[in-house]
């Protein structure tokens, strides 16, 4: 099969490297309000409009981002840009937001919608819940197996793989850590990306217990796979994406180019293993994906691995290729010592006398501009940078300029390619990006108009399935006067497709004898039959855009609550709900503490139940199964059986809450399935939510907006630690203690966390599958606020006690009760706890 290559692109400038390299498809945003990089320079509708055209001509699809989660009173807006780039040429939207996706497939059915991987899609079930819903493609989670890929591609639905770039080390959609730490959510575009900075593992006491270097246990390797790109496609990937848009256009260039190279090679039949790492890598295509921005690479997750082989403990910066080491030193700068003792250079040499030469051996051949980094193994802030004067070979040596000496062995990296900065800039400057190929049939016959017929050799196919096609017609065929035309000649005039978007695969020349004509009118109708081919790449967008209807008025509008249908129903719908005291319990003992206290209704991990079915009787009777946020196809087993007929459970993504829709359980959304909207409100309960508890992220504004609007019960967590992400690597390994026994870790039972820069505690825990959780360095207490979220039509108040010990647990749920009775009574609660937050209730995240 064939597979997509996918490449991102930030702005026009990466999206014309990525189209000049070969990318099938790119994806990109529009404006700066509905993306995931936000920060990106992004297109207006006129410069997308011509960049749609010009990649349409060259047989390339484009998607737009809509990968964040939409407010309310965004959703008009939001729908127009759907409409707006729809009429300006997008191929298909990538959609993070269900409310948002509901009603772009609602209003205009014909419109190719793919799931985000910030969706937290990463199951068969999800995905064939995902086509249920309209989907055209699903964007899988970067955790999964190559195996856990092959069952999805089962399912029928076009799935999309991240293959190259830089891998989140928390669940895509799942994460908080941004958000909780400053405002900026990955949810809206605005991640801080804080897992690349620095954090101290550290045990109770606030001792350092990781090991030595693995200063960044948060920062993952860049994900590779152009060793397995057979093995991809026999899985039945059909989209490989590219990570990348916020990098520079040579990083595309480079990249999409390699992966251009690699699977075109497979596809015309080089040898090739479908097992991953089966996919030969030549030299040249490694040395450009190495030389390109990384932080070393890894598969690992493909390989169903998550150790500390895909980790980049040491640095979180470019890496680029190793390509050698410092032979020897030279010269540098005089040093004198002041009245303290401290070094600093003699005033009386001059800066330029005092560089120093060093000598680089180099293993790998390097240019003339590459940009080299020498950085000691044991002291790497000390690192200097040098440009290669010349090219040099691979076991040749070259001399550099240093501002001062550098060791004996200290390694040296190519960290920026001139050869690929030239490459693109090449390629960049070219009036048309990319050519198509063509093959064209060119008819002369005596007494007939010249034909000149052109038919795209590839690319996306028209909507009757055939490859776009286009004739233009001559004056009349007449015998030559004095030379007759040749097939050569003729061959040669109609093939110089000079500016045009197009360039000949074949050409086939059906010539009378004796025929005669000037070049000119070959030239003219040549021309014509090109403008003739663009118009039918094109027609099909045009014809779109005039039949696109107008955005919804519903999108103008709020969702109302359903009609009551009988007299008990209205009384319900009229009548106040008691509020109810709710506890997240880490253990039998706390839950005990917590019902004492005056809880009323417990919820509780799935793995800390017992046999599924049954909960264990030292579990308070009725406890609530809260189900994973993550809920992968082999993970079914152990999670599946908690849904049942009749029986209240908390979902934390959309596979588990499609089983409990199936089977009749009544499924209560976790906050870590985004609601920001009334459509999503609305779609989620169609889909089945029998409760929701709302997210983290929303102001007490939204939540006034969003609550009145349920037709099932809403929850908020008042008081405890908001988890902030979630990852299916073990933090605890940056300890390098792991006996790869989760039972018996005697890690996962002490209380460890990670210092940050700042010198905040972020609780780390981990989970019996090695499965790790952060949780935020400041938990939230939101009682005050208890008599404005009861107003909202809020009826589920609950406690997470996951870090909390009983006298801790008794003390916030007293707090809560206490809360309640205060504004039932007419009250004032009491005021927030000290080094207690209020989350996001009074300031948003962008």
């Amino acid at each position: 099969m064939t597979m997509e290559l996918l490449a991102p692109a930030g702005g026009p400038e990466p999206f014309r490297a990525a189209l000049a390299a070969g990318a099938d498809a790119i994806y990109c945003g529009v404006g700066n309000d509905f993306n995931a990089r936000r920060n990106a320079h992004n297109f207006d509708f006129d410069a997308f409009e011509a960049a749609c055209r010009e990649a349409h001509l060259a047989g390339t699809r484009v998607y737009v981002t809509i990968n964040v989660v939409v407010r309310d009173e965004e959703m008009p807006r939001a729908l127009a840009l759907v409409r707006e780039a729809s009429a300006r040429g997008a191929d298909a939207f990538i959609i993070q937001d269900w409310g948002l996706f509901d009603q772009i497939h609602k209003t205009w059915p014909e419109l190719e919608l793919h799931v985000s991987t910030q969706a937290n899609v990463h199951d068969a079930r999800g995905v064939a819940w995902a086509r249920e819903q309209g989907a055209h493609r699903v964007t899988l989670s970067r955790e999964l197996s190559l195996a856990e890929i092959s069952r999805i591609a089962e399912e029928g639905v076009e799935l999309e793989v991240f293959g190259h770039g830089a891998l989140c080390f928390c669940y895509s959609g799942v994460c908080l850590m941004s958000s909780m730490a400053g405002g900026r959510s990955a949810n809206r575009g605005l991640c801080a990306q804080p897992c690349r900075l620095l954090y101290r593992l550290v045990d109770e006491a606030g001792n350092d217990i990781a090991a030595p270097g693995r200063t960044r246990p948060l920062c993952p390797k860049d994900a590779c796979t152009a060793g397995d790109v057979a093995a991809l496609m026999k899985a039945g990937v059909g989209s490989l994406k590219v990570e990348g848009r916020m990098k520079a256009p040579d990083y595309v260039w480079s990249v999409i180019g390699a992966y251009r190279e690699q699977i075109d090679s497979v596809l015309a039949g080089a040898p090739a293993s479908a097992e991953l790492g089966g996919t030969p890598v030549p030299a040249h295509v490694a040395r450009r994906l190495k030389r390109a921005f990384n932080r070393d690479f890894t598969d690992a997750y493909l390989r169903g691995s998550a150790d500390d082989e895909m980790m980049s403990y040491e640095r979180s910066n470019n890496r680029g290729q190793l390509v050698g080491e410092v032979l020897s030193s030279s010269g540098g700068q005089l040093q004198r010592r002041d009245g303290r003792g401290n070094l600093h250079r003699d005033p009386r040499q001059d800066k330029k006398s005092a560089r120093c030469t060093v000598v680089v051996r180099v293993d790998e051949p390097v240019g003339a501009g590459d940009l080299l980094e020498l950085r000691p193994d044991n002291d790497p802030d000390a690192f200097l940078t040098a440009t290669v004067p010349s090219d040099v070979p691979a076991g040749g040596t070259v001399e550099c300029r240093v501002a001062r000496p550098m060791p004996v062995g200290c390694p040296v990296r190519v960290i920026r390619s001139k050869a690929a900065h030239d490459g693109s800039s090449a390629d960049l400057s070219r009036e048309v990006a990319r050519k198509r190929a063509v093959d064209v049939r060119v008819v002369a016959r005596l007494g007939e108009p010249l034909s000149v017929e052109l038919t795209c050799a590839n690319g996306p196919a028209s909507p009757d399935g055939s490859l776009p096609q286009a004739v233009a017609s001559g004056p009349v065929v007449e015998a030559a006067r004095t030379k007759a035309l040749t097939s050569e000649d003729l061959a040669e005039h109609v093939g110089r497709m000079g500016a045009s978007a197009f360039e000949p695969r074949s050409i086939e020349v059906e010539l009378d004898e004796g025929c005669g004509m000037g070049f000119s009118v070959v030239h003219k109708v040549r021309a014509a039959a090109c403008e003739a081919l663009e118009e039918a790449i094109l027609a099909p967008y045009a014809d779109r855009a005039r039949a696109l209807a107008p955005v919804s008025a519903m999108a103008a509008v709020a969702i109302t609550p359903a009609a009551a249908s009988s007299a008990e129903d209205i009384a319900c719908a009229v009548a106040t709900p008691t509020p109810e005291v709710c506890v997240i319990a880490p253990s039998p003992e706390v839950a005990r503490v917590a019902t004492a206290a005056g809880a009323t209704r417990v919820y509780v991990a799935s793995d800390e139940l017992g046999e599924p079915g049954s909960p264990a009787p030292v579990w308070p009777v009725g406890s609530v199964p809260i189900l994973d946020e993550v809920c992968r196809d082999p993970e079914h087993a152990r999670i599946d059986p908690w849904i049942t007929a009749g029986a209240s459970v908390a979902v934390g993504n959309v596979s588990e809450l499609a089983l409990a829709a199936s089977c009749g359980a009544k499924a209560e959304i976790r906050g870590c399935i985004p609601i920001h909207n009334a459509f999503a409100l609305d779609k989620l309960e169609r889909a089945g939510a029998a409760g929701v508890w709302l997210s983290p992220e929303l102001t007490l504004a939204e939540i006034q907006s969003l609550a009145p609007r349920a037709n099932v019960p809403v929850g908020v967590v008042v008081s405890g630690r908001p988890r902030v992400m979630t990852s299916e690597h073990c933090v605890l390994k940056a300890a390098n203690r792991c006996i790869h026994d989760c039972a018996r870790c005697a890690l996962r039972r002490r209380m460890i966390s990670l210092r940050d820069r700042d010198g905040r505690l972020l609780p780390v825990r981990t989970d019996l599958n090695g499965r790790s959780r952060i949780y935020d360095a400041v938990p939230l207490d939101l009682t005050p606020q208890v008599g404005e979220l009861i107003e909202a039509g809020v009826t589920r108040f609950a406690v997470d006690a996951t870090l909390l010990n009983e006298a801790e647990t008794r003390a916030a749920v007293e707090r809560l009760v206490n809360a309640l009775a205060a504004v039932r009574e007419g009250r004032k609660p009491a005021s927030r706890e000290r080094h207690a937050s209020s989350g996001h209730l009074f300031w948003g995240i962008g």
